[in-house]
């Protein structure tokens, strides 16, 4: 099993995909590690659909970066703290993995953090209506994916999709977590 020491070591090495297009919107999410039943796990949230953006989807906690915001993982920790009650304190931040371009116009970057026991938590009942707790291992088992081609203002991409219980984790959510744990490849 990877510990979390070989994350923060693969993450500060890595030559990461850094998005500098001045034209896309910066967002920050926090990619948050935590270790149930001597599992790591990813936390997950379910959004609202009364968000502006990505309305009803499973996402990482995070969103736009304030211009009050000192830099990115300001950002994904703040708005984590928003949306689901995290203290920004209690999160070990690693690093950063490779930066995300949505097609609907941002960039994000995620921001790799652990805790070794969630805390309590209390969630922002306008942004988030669910968080999942979701063992590492779902994502790293071939079978659990599936790809569609999918055609979105005239580019062609990849959508990977990965069923969790009722849900289904896809597009940007799927496609940071395959590049953090492509990342991780070989540490494991």
């Amino acid at each position: 099993m990877i510990t979390v020491e070989q994350i923060k070591a693969v993450l500060s090495s890595h030559d990461r995909l850094e998005i500098r297009n001045p034209a896309l919107r910066r967002a920050g999410v926090l990619i948050l590690l935590f270790q149930r039943s001597e599992e790591l796990h990813f936390l997950l949230t379910r959004r609202t659909q009364d968000v502006e953006h990505h309305k009803g989807q499973i996402s990482f906690p995070g969103g736009s970066r304030d211009g009050s915001d000192h830099d990115i993982i300001e950002t994904a920790l703040r708005e984590s703290e928003e949306e689901i009650g995290l203290p920004r304190n209690t999160v070990q931040v690693l690093g950063l993995s490779d930066d995300y371009e949505t097609p609907s116009g941002f960039a994000i970057t995620p921001v790799v953090g652990y805790v070794p026991e969630l805390p309590q938590l209390c969630l922002n009942k306008s942004e988030v209506t669910e968080i999942l707790e979701v063992p590492i291992t779902l994502f790293t088992d071939k079978a659990n994916e599936r790809v569609e081609k999918r055609q979105v203002g005239g580019k062609l991409y990849d959508v990977y999709f990965y069923r969790y219980g009722d849900h289904e984790v896809w597009g940007a959510t799927a496609a940071m977590i395959r590049a953090f744990l492509q990342t991780l490849r070989g540490v494991q």
